[in-house]
């Protein structure tokens, strides 16, 4: 299944702050892949909120999981307007709510669903700061940017294997093959309280973010991402590389690409590279901080 789509996000703000609307185009794709029976992925692709979930929990019940973070997210942004960074938090620990409603008691104990989350969505920052792209993630699913030459991962992922190579104790090149490669330390539906990670990023000129559940990282590198993004490609292309290489795994893939400001402050020969500018430290709530 593939969308493509465009939409305005309307920003209210003062001139001062840059006040101008954001366009955004999407593409988006999902697969149950060549091994899975059950696609337990879902994705949501309507400004201002870009994001997907890979569920667990097996068959209905992780479908079900990705599906509540999308359902809880629709009810709580404005389609079409810009949210804030409270929003978004609150729909991010309402969505847990929803996924911890859909574990049961059984014979055998508690049936936990659950489901990881990265996104982005176009905020007002507020105190005049203007328009800002907030990323956020629980789990492996991941955010990238892309500034045309270069993917850069903005979110880090909440895996067994990412410890380790924080640790310095497996080489990041090796952390693919790991054994433990498929363990995640967080998800929603784990907990009582979601600690996502959360970065508020530059929001100008144009722009591009990559959006991925692990089915498609665990199949094509970096690399090979770069060069289908560098070659004009959107989601469905960047679905059928995974599918190519196996699709052991469910797939879903949304690629966004903004445009904000006024015309005249665009520059045509300088299109992406602002991706490359960090987030003020000021306003970036690092891995182990989380959003309260």
């Amino acid at each position: 299944m593939s969308a493509d789509g465009k939409e305005t996000v309307a920003y209210a703000g003062s001139a001062e702050a840059g006040a101008a609307d954001a366009v955004v185009a999407h593409s988006a794709a999902t697969d149950v892949g060549r091994v899975r029976q059950v696609n337990e992925d879902s994705y949501l692709a309507d400004a201002p909120v870009y994001l997907v979930a890979d569920g667990m929990g097996g068959h209905a019940r992780g479908d079900a999981a990705s599906r509540a973070v999308v359902e809880t997210f629709r009810r709580h942004l404005t389609a079409g307007t810009a949210s804030t960074p409270e929003q978004v938090l609150d729909a991010i620990h309402s969505a847990n709510d929803a996924v911890r409603a859909l574990s049961d008691a059984g014979d055998e104990g508690v049936a936990v669903a659950g489901t990881t989350l990265a996104g982005v969505a176009l905020v007002d920052a507020g105190a005049g700061q203007g328009l800002k792209w907030m990323a956020f993630n629980v789990g492996d699913s991941r955010v990238y940017s892309w500034d045309g030459r270069r993917l850069r991962q903005v979110s880090v992922d909440h895996s067994a294997v990412q410890e380790l190579v924080d640790a310095g104790l497996i080489d990041p090149a090796d952390a693919e093959r790991h054994p433990e490669r498929n363990v995640i330390t967080r998800a929603l539906g784990a907990d009582e309280y979601a600690e996502p990670d959360v970065w508020i990023l530059p929001a100008t000129g144009r722009q591009a973010f990559l959006l991925c559940s692990d089915g498609l990282t665990k199949e094509v590198d970096v690399d090979e991402l770069a060069h289908i993004l560098a070659e004009g490609g959107r989601a469905d292309e960047l679905l059928a590389a995974a599918l190519e290489r196996g699709g052991r795994d469910n797939v879903t893939v949304v690629v966004v690409e903004s445009e904000i400001g006024r015309p005249e402050d665009v520059d045509d020969e300088t299109t992406r590279d602002r991706a490359d500018a960090e987030a003020d430290p000021e306003q970036t709530l690092p891995r182990d901080g989380g959003a309260a």
